[in-house]
């Protein structure tokens, strides 16, 4: 079976305008093999990986798994769960972290209130590398396991980044896939030279476009007008663009603007891309693209 990756990448199909979207990550360790549905798929317990999941549905909280690279022992179990709390809008973004041996904790959380920014205190603030998030969930996609197991064991292996394996992260056909945090930018194809980049860049407050799949706080279309305004004025500061969408999701005028006051109004059309399946074993399908049509500056 041809990976889905191996055809994406072989008809060039562009990554950008392809990110989860999540004004806010809530990632939690653990360790073992993760089902096609992580968080009731694991070995945490299924009715708390299903409450979590229904306590962030509709808040703009995402919730995913994280562990560890490389293979966890046999029947290993985390005594205390690593949890990262992260919150992607720009000039509001913030990572924080805890420790907890009992997950369902957790759901003493205001997810609503995480979802618009707002941590209350919970955990303590990040200050280490920056989070590196390799996509390896090979039960949900083939080649997230095989592209994405090899790279997270390179870059723990580099250093330089807090690097951790995570669960379904989207858009296996451009995996390796990558996230960043506390920014939420996304990156398909990765490897390691190109990460390492990225993690310099954002100690010193900029970020990489080269193979972006864009910033988790904004949909689709609002990924596209942003790295679209990144391209055309050069602008890398992380927290320069902000974005105000309108219209459906995948369509519309998006404003994106900059915070030394510029403005620019931005079309974007949801298109045909290349034919090719979404995932391994998939049937070949027109894949849809964000197309900006226009960037028009504004007074």
């Amino acid at each position: 079976m041809t990976l889905c990756a191996s055809a994406s990448r072989t008809l060039e199909e562009p990554p950008a305008a392809t990110a989860a979207t999540a004004t806010t990550w809530l990632l939690l360790e653990q360790p073992g093999p993760w089902g096609p549905r992580a968080l009731t798929g694991s070995r945490l317990d299924p009715a708390l990986g299903a409450a979590l999941e229904s306590a962030a549905e509709g808040t703009g909280v995402r919730v995913a798994l994280i562990r560890r690279p490389g293979r966890a022992p046999s029947g290993s179990v985390a005594r205390a769960h690593q949890v990262y709390l992260a919150h992607t809008r720009p000039g509001r973004s913030w990572l924080r972290t805890l420790r907890t041996t009992e997950p369902a904790e957790l759901l003493g959380l205001d997810f609503a209130r995480l979802g618009a920014g707002e941590h209350d205190g919970t955990g303590d603030p990040y200050h280490g590398d920056p989070l590196a998030l390799v996509c390896t969930h090979g039960r949900r996609d083939r080649c997230c396991a095989e592209l994405g197991r090899p790279l997270a064991a390179e870059l723990a292996a580099g250093g330089g980044v807090e690097v951790w394996e995570i669960s379904h992260l989207g858009g296996h056909r451009f995996a390796p896939t990558l996230l960043t945090l506390p920014h939420g930018y996304a990156y398909g194809r990765a490897f390691a030279p190109l990460v390492k980049e990225v993690a310099t860049a954002l100690r010193e407050g900029r970020m990489v476009t080269e193979r972006c799949r864009g910033r988790s706080a904004w949909g689709r279309a609002g990924q596209a007008a942003e790295l679209a305004v990144r391209e055309l004025t050069g602008e890398d500061g992380a927290d320069a663009l902000g974005v105000e969408e309108s219209g459906a999701e995948g369509t519309g005028a998006v404003t994106v603007t900059h915070t030394d006051g510029r403005r620019w109004a931005v079309t974007v059309e949801e298109a045909d891309g290349p034919v090719l399946p979404a995932s391994c074993g998939a049937a070949a399908l027109p894949q849809t693209r964000m197309a900006v049509t226009a960037v028009r500056p504004l007074p």
